[in-house]
């Protein structure tokens, strides 16, 4: 679906990061994935089949696997955080049409993670784009309470001064998407590229969430240059 009319009126762009700012096929998650199963086998003496299930439950359960281990293991959130994103991101590399894209669009640019401000940093600055960016909301912003919890969106919302109606979301996850859809912002699911499937397991793909989607792209940078161009 392309852009039109409607987002003329956005002054607020908020992004999620991981598999929406760069490729799914970059398979950073894959990654951090691997380093909270690590971290859970070795933290409480697990075999990898039972750390790697507890992970998946936690994260079902809780929204994240940090959540899940907070509330049920007490676990420090911050040597975690380190941890998990302590990652090679070798696989991003500069993007200067997404670099283009962000800098010719009008008002503010947020990105809302579930990670952590360090990760953000080196993601954008791998994309060539870390200055284009007016602030950065992480999981510890979040007060460790991770999309899509309602009270984490509206935390955001009077943090960086960002209403509903003027704003609009871009994320890889459809869930993450119905409660800035429910405060009136716009919409916008980042998919892999020709609908490609990915490392996702199939509870993650969010079927049930379809209505609250305004538009669907496969290309992020090209979206976004649709979307200035529309407004010229």
């Amino acid at each position: 679906m392309q852009p039109t009319d409607p987002l003329r009126h956005v002054e607020h762009w908020v992004f999620d990061l991981d598999n929406t700012l760069y490729p799914a096929r970059s398979n950073l998650f894959a990654q951090i994935d691997q380093r909270m199963g690590e971290y859970i086998r070795s933290h409480y003496d697990l075999p990898e089949a039972e750390a790697k299930a507890l992970q998946k439950r936690l994260f079902r359960d809780y929204g994240t696997t940090l959540r899940g281990l907070m509330n049920e293991r007490a676990v420090d959130p911050g040597p975690f955080l380190e941890f998990v994103h302590d990652i090679d991101i070798s696989a991003i590399g500069p993007s200067p049409t997404l670099a283009a894209a962000l800098a010719d669009l009008p008002g503010r640019k947020i990105v809302f993670t579930n990670g952590s401000v360090r990760h953000a940093e080196r993601v954008l600055g791998r994309l060539g784009v870390v200055g284009q960016f007016d602030g950065i909301f992480d999981i510890v912003a979040a007060g460790l309470n991770p999309k899509p919890a309602r009270q984490t969106y509206e935390r955001f919302a009077e943090l960086h001064s960002v209403t509903g109606h003027n704003a609009v979301m871009f994320e890889d996850l459809a869930r993450n998407l119905s409660v800035p859809k429910a405060l009136g912002m716009t919409t916008v699911l980042v998919v892999p590229r020709n609908f490609e499937p990915t490392f996702s397991e199939i509870w993650e793909r969010d079927p049930a969430n379809e209505d609250d989607v305004d538009f669907v792209t496969d290309d992020l940078a090209g979206f976004l240059t649709a979307i200035v161009e529309v407004a010229a």
